[in-house]
């Protein structure tokens, strides 16, 4: 199992979270919600509104999201659907944990005593460099204040 950050439509109540329960992905069990150590620019871009956390580390806010232990189906999965390495890098970040449900099973390592765990996170270094401008967000919902709705898949 590996340990996957989701700071996106991937989140509990987003548009795609339906694929994190979608046990034909692979499985995926939620193990509590965290922010990263350092800050990123998490920005709302292109014509579908889609969150974008960009790999500039020190810049924007501590983005908060959900912990997630998957397996390599779901991680083979979450390759492909983030774009994975074209649109999206996976990269192992440093997670605070705010609230942590992990039951911590064999082989399954707990938090650490501070509290910050490595995980999986999807960030892009491949942007349009007028991303850097656009508005920082330290916590993506869909149907947020910004009025930057995304378009799911099946709409566009």
């Amino acid at each position: 199992m590996a340990r996957v950050f989701v700071y996106g439509t991937l989140k509990k109540g987003q548009p795609n979270y339906k694929y994190m329960i979608n046990t034909a992905k692979g499985l995926a069990k939620f193990q509590g919600r965290g922010r990263t150590v350092e800050k990123y620019p998490l920005v709302i871009a292109g014509k579908y509104n889609i969150p974008y956390m960009l790999n500039i580390p020190g810049t924007g806010h501590h983005v908060a999201g959900e912990i997630y232990s998957v397996d390599e189906q779901m991680l083979r999965f979450l390759d492909e659907f983030e774009g994975c390495p074209d649109m999206y890098q996976r990269t192992l970040k440093r997670i605070e944990v705010v609230e942590w449900e992990g039951k911590g099973g064999t082989g399954e390592p707990r938090a650490t005593a501070e509290g910050v765990l490595e995980c999986f996170v999807y960030s892009t270094t491949t942007y349009p460099p007028e991303w850097v401008g656009l508005p920082y967000h330290d916590s993506y919902d869909s149907s947020g204040k910004h009025g930057l709705s995304y378009v799911l898949r099946e709409s566009r």
